[in-house]
């Protein structure tokens, strides 16, 4: 069975903050593009072979963020990724970074399948490799 989430481990580096010890807003959004390659990753998407292949490559069509709590320079972080819906052309997931079990950051992101400029439906191939693992809430 396909585990429904995908966890990354990353740690916030004196590059990550700004000049208090912080981590600066626009890490978050690394870590979670780093969370959302590698739960495709984990589901044999690559997304570097879409793009060599000329095929698809996926892009965010929308995203909002809450940030909660600040992360601090040296702090270990769990990346948690999870698909909440699979659209005709379109990926949802929902994404959290905690230090332990402290939520720091929520997201929900959009991502679309785009071909030569446009959007494109999911191929047969990666609609198959996702539909299983949908959150469902556990």
């Amino acid at each position: 069975m396909t585990e429904k989430r995908q966890r990354l481990t990353v740690r916030i580096y004196y590059e990550d903050t700004d000049f208090s010890g912080f981590a600066q807003h626009v890490a978050y959004l690394r870590f979670f593009e780093r969370g959302r390659t590698e739960f495709l990753r984990a589901r044999g998407i690559v997304q570097s072979a879409l793009f060599s292949a000329g095929s698809l490559v996926f892009v965010v069509r929308g995203m909002r963020v809450e940030y909660l709590k600040p992360a601090r320079m040296d702090d270990e972080l769990c990346v948690e990724t999870a698909l909440d819906k699979l659209g005709g052309a379109s990926i949802e997931m929902v994404q959290k970074i905690l230090r332990g079990t402290e939520l720091l950051a929520a997201a929900r992101v959009r991502v679309a399948a785009v071909a030569g400029g446009r959007a494109q439906r999911l191929p047969a191939e990666i609609r198959t490799l996702l539909e299983n693992v949908a959150d469902d809430g556990t």
